[in-house]
Protein backbone atom coordinates (compact mmCIF):
# COMPACT_ATOMS: atom_id res chain seq x y z
CA UNK A 1 0.00 0.00 0.00
CA UNK A 2 1.28 3.42 -0.41
CA UNK A 3 0.63 6.86 0.30
CA UNK A 4 1.92 8.66 -2.66
CA UNK A 5 1.79 12.29 -3.23
CA UNK A 6 0.51 12.01 -6.74
CA UNK A 7 0.87 14.52 -9.32
CA UNK A 8 -1.93 16.75 -10.14
CA UNK A 9 -2.49 17.52 -13.80
CA UNK A 10 -2.13 14.85 -16.38
CA UNK A 11 -0.91 16.28 -19.58
CA UNK A 12 -3.15 19.30 -20.10
CA UNK A 13 -6.68 19.17 -21.24
CA UNK A 14 -8.02 15.71 -21.91
CA UNK A 15 -6.03 14.00 -19.22
CA UNK A 16 -8.40 15.50 -16.77
CA UNK A 17 -9.42 12.28 -15.30
CA UNK A 18 -9.78 11.76 -11.63
CA UNK A 19 -8.25 8.76 -10.20
CA UNK A 20 -11.40 7.18 -9.27
CA UNK A 21 -14.77 8.65 -9.22
CA UNK A 22 -16.83 5.84 -10.66
CA UNK A 23 -20.38 4.74 -10.14
CA UNK A 24 -21.02 1.86 -7.83
CA UNK A 25 -23.02 -0.32 -10.14
CA UNK A 26 -21.23 0.16 -13.43
CA UNK A 27 -17.50 0.91 -13.70
CA UNK A 28 -17.98 1.72 -17.35
CA UNK A 29 -20.19 4.68 -16.56
CA UNK A 30 -17.39 6.62 -14.94
CA UNK A 31 -17.57 10.33 -15.41
CA UNK A 32 -14.64 12.60 -16.14
CA UNK A 33 -12.60 12.96 -12.95
CA UNK A 34 -10.85 16.12 -11.92
CA UNK A 35 -7.45 16.72 -13.48
CA UNK A 36 -5.76 16.96 -10.12
CA UNK A 37 -6.73 13.40 -9.31
CA UNK A 38 -5.33 11.55 -12.30
CA UNK A 39 -1.88 10.00 -12.34
CA UNK A 40 0.83 11.98 -14.07
CA UNK A 41 2.59 10.43 -17.00
CA UNK A 42 5.23 11.50 -19.43
CA UNK A 43 8.61 10.66 -20.87
CA UNK A 44 11.77 11.27 -18.93
CA UNK A 45 13.05 13.38 -21.74
CA UNK A 46 10.22 15.86 -21.36
CA UNK A 47 9.97 16.05 -17.59
CA UNK A 48 11.83 14.98 -14.48
CA UNK A 49 10.43 11.87 -12.84
CA UNK A 50 8.02 12.61 -10.07
CA UNK A 51 6.90 16.03 -11.29
CA UNK A 52 3.50 16.79 -12.80
CA UNK A 53 3.19 16.23 -16.51
CA UNK A 54 2.27 19.26 -18.54
CA UNK A 55 1.65 19.99 -22.18
CA UNK A 56 -0.62 18.30 -24.66
CA UNK A 57 -2.75 15.29 -23.86
CA UNK A 58 -1.07 11.90 -24.35
CA UNK A 59 -3.06 11.03 -27.47
CA UNK A 60 -1.45 14.01 -29.20
CA UNK A 61 1.83 12.08 -29.24
CA UNK A 62 0.49 9.84 -32.00
CA UNK A 63 -1.17 6.87 -30.30
CA UNK A 64 -4.64 6.19 -31.61
CA UNK A 65 -7.19 3.46 -32.09
CA UNK A 66 -8.59 0.69 -29.96
CA UNK A 67 -6.18 -1.62 -28.15
CA UNK A 68 -7.11 -5.03 -26.76
CA UNK A 69 -5.69 -5.68 -23.30
CA UNK A 70 -5.90 -9.11 -21.75
CA UNK A 71 -5.72 -9.75 -18.03
CA UNK A 72 -4.83 -12.93 -16.17
CA UNK A 73 -5.01 -13.62 -12.44
CA UNK A 74 -6.74 -15.78 -9.82
CA UNK A 75 -10.35 -14.62 -9.82
CA UNK A 76 -11.40 -17.69 -7.86
CA UNK A 77 -9.59 -19.98 -5.44
CA UNK A 78 -7.41 -19.28 -2.43
CA UNK A 79 -5.53 -16.40 -4.08
CA UNK A 80 -8.61 -14.68 -5.50
CA UNK A 81 -8.16 -11.66 -3.24
CA UNK A 82 -5.06 -10.77 -5.25
CA UNK A 83 -6.35 -11.45 -8.73
CA UNK A 84 -9.76 -9.87 -8.31
CA UNK A 85 -8.23 -6.75 -6.79
CA UNK A 86 -5.63 -6.38 -9.55
CA UNK A 87 -8.19 -6.86 -12.31
CA UNK A 88 -10.65 -4.50 -10.60
CA UNK A 89 -7.99 -1.82 -10.33
CA UNK A 90 -7.04 -2.34 -13.96
CA UNK A 91 -10.69 -2.02 -15.01
CA UNK A 92 -11.02 1.30 -13.22
CA UNK A 93 -8.01 2.63 -15.10
CA UNK A 94 -9.40 1.37 -18.40
CA UNK A 95 -12.72 3.07 -17.72
CA UNK A 96 -10.98 6.33 -16.85
CA UNK A 97 -8.89 6.32 -20.00
CA UNK A 98 -11.90 5.54 -22.18
CA UNK A 99 -13.84 8.35 -20.51
CA UNK A 100 -11.17 10.87 -21.51
CA UNK A 101 -12.58 11.06 -25.01
CA UNK A 102 -9.16 10.94 -26.64
CA UNK A 103 -7.89 8.98 -29.61
CA UNK A 104 -6.98 5.92 -27.54
CA UNK A 105 -9.59 3.39 -26.43
CA UNK A 106 -8.94 0.24 -24.44
CA UNK A 107 -10.81 -3.06 -24.37
CA UNK A 108 -10.05 -5.20 -21.32
CA UNK A 109 -10.71 -8.92 -20.92
CA UNK A 110 -9.68 -10.37 -17.52
CA UNK A 111 -9.37 -14.16 -17.30
CA UNK A 112 -9.22 -16.50 -14.30
CA UNK A 113 -6.16 -18.72 -13.79
CA UNK A 114 -7.04 -19.88 -10.21
CA UNK A 115 -3.35 -19.30 -9.43
CA UNK A 116 -2.36 -22.30 -11.55
CA UNK A 117 0.39 -22.06 -14.22
CA UNK A 118 -1.25 -24.46 -16.68
CA UNK A 119 -4.62 -22.74 -16.38
CA UNK A 120 -2.87 -19.39 -16.83
CA UNK A 121 -1.25 -20.59 -20.04
CA UNK A 122 -4.63 -21.74 -21.37
CA UNK A 123 -6.10 -18.34 -20.52
CA UNK A 124 -3.20 -16.63 -22.30
CA UNK A 125 -3.72 -18.70 -25.45
CA UNK A 126 -7.45 -17.95 -25.40
CA UNK A 127 -6.77 -14.25 -25.11
CA UNK A 128 -4.27 -14.42 -27.95
CA UNK A 129 -6.84 -16.18 -30.13
CA UNK A 130 -9.27 -13.35 -29.32
CA UNK A 131 -6.83 -10.72 -30.57
CA UNK A 132 -5.07 -9.61 -27.40
CA UNK A 133 -2.32 -7.06 -28.13
CA UNK A 134 -0.96 -6.40 -24.62
CA UNK A 135 -1.18 -8.45 -21.42
CA UNK A 136 -1.84 -7.15 -17.92
CA UNK A 137 -0.63 -10.13 -15.91
CA UNK A 138 -0.26 -12.52 -14.65
CA UNK A 139 -0.87 -11.61 -11.02
CA UNK A 140 0.97 -14.33 -9.07
CA UNK A 141 4.52 -15.56 -9.54
CA UNK A 142 4.12 -19.21 -10.60
CA UNK A 143 1.68 -18.52 -13.44
CA UNK A 144 3.64 -15.41 -14.41
CA UNK A 145 6.85 -17.39 -14.91
CA UNK A 146 5.07 -19.84 -17.19
CA UNK A 147 3.11 -17.26 -19.19
CA UNK A 148 6.03 -14.83 -19.52
CA UNK A 149 8.10 -17.51 -21.22
CA UNK A 150 5.40 -18.07 -23.83
CA UNK A 151 4.78 -14.35 -24.26
CA UNK A 152 8.50 -13.91 -24.92
CA UNK A 153 8.30 -16.44 -27.72
CA UNK A 154 5.17 -14.88 -29.16
CA UNK A 155 6.47 -11.29 -28.78
CA UNK A 156 3.56 -10.08 -26.67
CA UNK A 157 4.27 -7.18 -24.33
CA UNK A 158 3.26 -7.98 -20.75
CA UNK A 159 3.22 -6.07 -17.50
CA UNK A 160 2.52 -7.96 -14.30
CA UNK A 161 0.89 -5.98 -11.52
CA UNK A 162 2.28 -8.06 -8.68
CA UNK A 163 4.38 -11.10 -9.65
CA UNK A 164 7.59 -10.08 -7.88
CA UNK A 165 10.11 -12.85 -8.56
CA UNK A 166 13.07 -11.93 -10.75
CA UNK A 167 12.41 -15.20 -12.60
CA UNK A 168 9.34 -13.56 -14.12
CA UNK A 169 11.43 -11.09 -16.11
CA UNK A 170 14.80 -12.84 -16.36
CA UNK A 171 15.79 -13.18 -20.03
CA UNK A 172 12.48 -11.70 -21.23
CA UNK A 173 12.83 -8.22 -22.65
CA UNK A 174 9.05 -7.95 -23.14
CA UNK A 175 8.12 -8.54 -19.48
CA UNK A 176 7.83 -5.68 -16.98
CA UNK A 177 6.78 -5.45 -13.33
CA UNK A 178 4.78 -2.85 -11.41
CA UNK A 179 5.61 -4.33 -8.02
CA UNK A 180 9.07 -4.16 -6.53
CA UNK A 181 11.00 -7.41 -6.74
CA UNK A 182 11.53 -10.08 -4.12
CA UNK A 183 15.19 -9.14 -3.64
CA UNK A 184 14.15 -5.52 -3.14
CA UNK A 185 11.64 -6.54 -0.48
CA UNK A 186 14.11 -8.74 1.37
CA UNK A 187 16.85 -6.14 1.34
CA UNK A 188 14.59 -3.25 2.30
CA UNK A 189 13.01 -5.21 5.15
CA UNK A 190 16.42 -6.21 6.51
CA UNK A 191 17.68 -2.63 6.31
CA UNK A 192 14.60 -1.24 8.03
CA UNK A 193 14.70 -3.73 10.90
CA UNK A 194 18.46 -3.34 11.40
CA UNK A 195 18.24 0.45 11.44
CA UNK A 196 14.96 1.01 13.29
CA UNK A 197 14.78 -2.05 15.55
CA UNK A 198 18.48 -2.64 16.19
CA UNK A 199 18.02 -4.66 19.37
CA UNK A 200 15.42 -7.04 17.96
CA UNK A 201 16.02 -10.76 18.16
CA UNK A 202 14.77 -11.90 14.77
CA UNK A 203 13.28 -15.23 13.73
CA UNK A 204 11.84 -16.10 10.32
CA UNK A 205 8.93 -18.29 9.27
CA UNK A 206 8.74 -18.84 5.51
CA UNK A 207 7.29 -21.22 2.94
CA UNK A 208 10.09 -23.22 1.35
CA UNK A 209 8.13 -24.52 -1.66
CA UNK A 210 7.14 -21.05 -2.86
CA UNK A 211 9.45 -18.94 -5.04
CA UNK A 212 8.04 -15.69 -3.62
CA UNK A 213 8.60 -16.59 0.02
CA UNK A 214 11.93 -18.33 -0.52
CA UNK A 215 13.29 -15.48 -2.63
CA UNK A 216 12.49 -12.79 -0.08
CA UNK A 217 13.84 -14.93 2.74
CA UNK A 218 17.14 -15.50 0.93
CA UNK A 219 17.87 -11.83 0.30
CA UNK A 220 16.68 -10.85 3.77
CA UNK A 221 19.07 -13.27 5.45
CA UNK A 222 21.99 -12.25 3.24
CA UNK A 223 21.41 -8.53 3.89
CA UNK A 224 20.63 -8.85 7.59
CA UNK A 225 23.51 -11.11 8.50
CA UNK A 226 25.77 -9.05 6.27
CA UNK A 227 25.15 -6.18 8.66
CA UNK A 228 26.48 -8.29 11.51
CA UNK A 229 23.01 -9.21 12.73
CA UNK A 230 21.81 -12.67 13.74
CA UNK A 231 18.70 -14.61 12.81
CA UNK A 232 18.05 -16.60 15.98
CA UNK A 233 15.69 -19.14 14.45
CA UNK A 234 14.13 -20.15 11.12
CA UNK A 235 10.98 -22.18 10.66
CA UNK A 236 9.65 -23.44 7.35
CA UNK A 237 6.40 -24.83 6.00
CA UNK A 238 4.86 -25.92 2.70
CA UNK A 239 1.51 -25.43 1.04
CA UNK A 240 0.33 -28.70 2.57
CA UNK A 241 1.43 -27.84 6.12
CA UNK A 242 0.19 -24.27 6.52
CA UNK A 243 -2.51 -25.02 9.06
CA UNK A 244 -0.39 -25.62 12.17
CA UNK A 245 2.56 -23.44 13.16
CA UNK A 246 2.90 -24.50 16.79
CA UNK A 247 6.33 -26.07 16.20
CA UNK A 248 7.72 -23.02 14.40
CA UNK A 249 6.30 -20.58 16.94
CA UNK A 250 7.54 -22.60 19.90
CA UNK A 251 11.03 -22.77 18.41
CA UNK A 252 11.06 -19.02 17.82
CA UNK A 253 9.84 -18.34 21.35
CA UNK A 254 12.43 -20.66 22.88
CA UNK A 255 15.13 -18.90 20.86
CA UNK A 256 14.11 -15.60 22.45
CA UNK A 257 12.79 -14.04 19.27
CA UNK A 258 10.85 -10.83 19.86
CA UNK A 259 10.36 -10.13 16.13
CA UNK A 260 9.26 -12.67 13.53
CA UNK A 261 9.80 -11.84 9.87
CA UNK A 262 7.03 -13.31 7.70
CA UNK A 263 7.84 -13.23 3.95
CA UNK A 264 4.55 -15.00 3.23
CA UNK A 265 0.98 -14.42 2.11
CA UNK A 266 -1.78 -13.28 4.41
CA UNK A 267 -3.61 -16.65 4.67
CA UNK A 268 -0.88 -18.53 6.58
CA UNK A 269 0.01 -15.30 8.37
CA UNK A 270 -3.52 -15.15 9.78
CA UNK A 271 -3.07 -18.65 11.22
CA UNK A 272 0.28 -17.71 12.74
CA UNK A 273 -1.19 -14.63 14.42
CA UNK A 274 -4.08 -16.63 15.89
CA UNK A 275 -1.86 -19.46 17.13
CA UNK A 276 0.71 -17.06 18.62
CA UNK A 277 -2.04 -15.39 20.63
CA UNK A 278 -3.35 -18.77 21.79
CA UNK A 279 0.07 -19.63 23.21
CA UNK A 280 0.52 -16.17 24.78
CA UNK A 281 3.43 -15.35 22.52
CA UNK A 282 3.44 -11.71 21.42
CA UNK A 283 6.48 -10.85 19.30
CA UNK A 284 6.39 -8.08 16.71
CA UNK A 285 5.36 -9.55 13.36
CA UNK A 286 6.90 -7.96 10.26
CA UNK A 287 5.51 -8.88 6.85
CA UNK A 288 5.89 -7.90 3.21
CA UNK A 289 3.42 -7.12 0.45
CA UNK A 290 1.86 -10.59 0.52
CA UNK A 291 0.49 -9.69 3.95
CA UNK A 292 -1.69 -7.07 2.31
CA UNK A 293 -5.27 -8.23 2.34
CA UNK A 294 -5.29 -9.69 5.83
CA UNK A 295 -7.61 -6.98 7.13
CA UNK A 296 -10.29 -7.86 4.59
CA UNK A 297 -9.91 -11.63 4.91
CA UNK A 298 -13.31 -13.18 5.52
CA UNK A 299 -13.74 -14.34 9.10
CA UNK A 300 -10.43 -12.88 10.30
CA UNK A 301 -10.36 -11.15 13.69
CA UNK A 302 -8.58 -7.92 12.78
CA UNK A 303 -7.58 -7.34 16.39
CA UNK A 304 -5.05 -10.14 15.91
CA UNK A 305 -3.19 -7.92 13.44
CA UNK A 306 -2.84 -4.99 15.84
CA UNK A 307 0.79 -3.87 15.83
CA UNK A 308 1.75 -5.95 12.80
CA UNK A 309 4.29 -4.16 10.62
CA UNK A 310 4.55 -4.66 6.90
CA UNK A 311 6.31 -3.25 3.91
CA UNK A 312 4.01 -2.16 1.12
CA UNK A 313 3.86 0.26 -1.80
CA UNK A 314 0.28 1.45 -1.17
CA UNK A 315 -1.62 2.73 1.85
CA UNK A 316 -5.38 2.87 1.28
CA UNK A 317 -5.64 5.23 4.23
CA UNK A 318 -3.22 7.72 2.70
CA UNK A 319 -4.33 11.34 2.65
CA UNK A 320 -3.14 12.47 -0.77
CA UNK A 321 -5.85 13.29 -3.31
CA UNK A 322 -4.98 10.51 -5.74
CA UNK A 323 -5.24 7.83 -3.08
CA UNK A 324 -8.43 9.25 -1.58
CA UNK A 325 -10.06 9.45 -5.00
CA UNK A 326 -9.05 5.92 -5.96
CA UNK A 327 -10.26 4.47 -2.67
CA UNK A 328 -13.60 6.26 -2.98
CA UNK A 329 -14.15 5.00 -6.51
CA UNK A 330 -13.06 1.47 -5.67
CA UNK A 331 -15.28 1.28 -2.60
CA UNK A 332 -18.26 2.69 -4.50
CA UNK A 333 -17.74 0.24 -7.36
CA UNK A 334 -16.72 -2.95 -5.56
CA UNK A 335 -17.92 -2.43 -2.01
CA UNK A 336 -14.60 -2.88 -0.26
CA UNK A 337 -11.36 -1.07 0.52
CA UNK A 338 -8.74 -1.61 -2.20
CA UNK A 339 -5.52 -3.36 -1.32
CA UNK A 340 -2.09 -2.95 -2.87
CA UNK A 341 -2.91 -5.35 -5.69
CA UNK A 342 -5.79 -3.16 -6.83
CA UNK A 343 -3.42 -0.20 -6.97
CA UNK A 344 -0.84 -2.32 -8.83
CA UNK A 345 -3.42 -3.24 -11.47
CA UNK A 346 -4.43 0.39 -11.86
CA UNK A 347 -0.84 1.53 -12.27
CA UNK A 348 -0.10 -1.25 -14.75
CA UNK A 349 -2.78 0.00 -17.14
CA UNK A 350 -1.61 3.60 -16.87
CA UNK A 351 2.00 2.56 -17.46
CA UNK A 352 0.94 0.67 -20.60
CA UNK A 353 -1.15 3.63 -21.72
CA UNK A 354 1.79 5.98 -21.22
CA UNK A 355 4.07 3.65 -23.17
CA UNK A 356 1.57 3.29 -26.04
CA UNK A 357 1.48 7.05 -26.36
CA UNK A 358 5.23 7.48 -26.06
CA UNK A 359 5.69 4.91 -28.83
CA UNK A 360 2.95 6.36 -31.02
CA UNK A 361 1.24 2.99 -31.38
CA UNK A 362 -1.96 2.52 -33.36
CA UNK A 363 -4.74 0.04 -32.81
CA UNK A 364 -4.18 -1.70 -36.13
CA UNK A 365 -0.65 -2.79 -35.17
CA UNK A 366 -0.03 -6.45 -34.42
CA UNK A 367 0.83 -7.62 -30.92
CA UNK A 368 4.42 -8.22 -32.05
CA UNK A 369 4.73 -4.73 -33.53
CA UNK A 370 3.37 -3.17 -30.36
CA UNK A 371 5.69 -5.33 -28.28
CA UNK A 372 8.81 -4.07 -30.05
CA UNK A 373 7.61 -0.48 -29.79
CA UNK A 374 6.87 -0.69 -26.06
CA UNK A 375 10.09 -2.55 -25.23
CA UNK A 376 11.98 0.35 -26.78
CA UNK A 377 10.20 3.12 -24.86
CA UNK A 378 9.72 1.58 -21.41
CA UNK A 379 13.14 2.68 -20.10
CA UNK A 380 12.34 6.26 -21.19
CA UNK A 381 8.99 6.87 -19.48
CA UNK A 382 8.09 7.98 -15.99
CA UNK A 383 4.74 7.53 -14.22
CA UNK A 384 3.40 8.99 -11.00
CA UNK A 385 0.96 6.36 -9.83
CA UNK A 386 -0.74 5.05 -6.75
CA UNK A 387 2.16 2.78 -5.89
CA UNK A 388 5.00 5.18 -6.53
CA UNK A 389 5.92 8.69 -7.54
CA UNK A 390 8.28 8.96 -10.49
CA UNK A 391 8.19 5.24 -11.30
CA UNK A 392 10.68 4.27 -13.98
CA UNK A 393 11.69 0.97 -15.52
CA UNK A 394 15.02 -0.57 -16.43
CA UNK A 395 15.45 -2.58 -19.60
CA UNK A 396 15.34 -5.78 -17.52
CA UNK A 397 11.73 -5.03 -16.57
CA UNK A 398 12.29 -3.98 -12.97
CA UNK A 399 10.52 -0.92 -11.61
CA UNK A 400 12.27 1.72 -9.54
CA UNK A 401 10.19 3.05 -6.65
CA UNK A 402 10.39 3.15 -2.89
CA UNK A 403 8.31 0.91 -0.60
CA UNK A 404 7.07 2.15 2.75
CA UNK A 405 6.63 0.49 6.12
CA UNK A 406 3.27 0.70 7.90
CA UNK A 407 1.92 -0.54 11.21
CA UNK A 408 -1.62 -1.84 11.60
CA UNK A 409 -3.34 0.23 14.28
CA UNK A 410 -7.05 0.17 14.92
CA UNK A 411 -7.74 -1.73 11.71
CA UNK A 412 -5.93 0.69 9.38
CA UNK A 413 -2.41 1.23 8.09
CA UNK A 414 -0.35 3.92 9.78
CA UNK A 415 2.81 4.95 7.95
CA UNK A 416 6.00 4.81 9.96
Amino acid sequence: MKKKSLAAMLMAGAMCLSLLASCASDPGSTGSPAPSQAPSQGTQESQPAGEPSQGSEPSATGASGTFKLGGIGPLTGENAIYGKAAMNGAQIAVDEINAMGGDVKLEFDPQDDVGDPETALNAYNNLLDDGMQVLVGTVTTGPAITVSAQARQDRVFAMTPSASSTDVTAGKDNMFQVCFTDPNQGITSADYIAENLPDAKVAIIYRNDDAYSQGIRDTFVAEYTGKGKEVVNEGTFTKDTQTDFSVQLTAAKNAGADLIFLPIYYQPASVILAQAKAMNYAPTFFGVDGMDGILTMEGFDTSLAEGVMLMTPFNAWGTDELTKSFVTKYEDTYGETPNQFAADGYDAVYAIYTALNAAGCTGDMSAAEICEALVAVMPTIGVDGLTGTGMTWSSNGEVAKAPVVVTIQGGIYVTQ
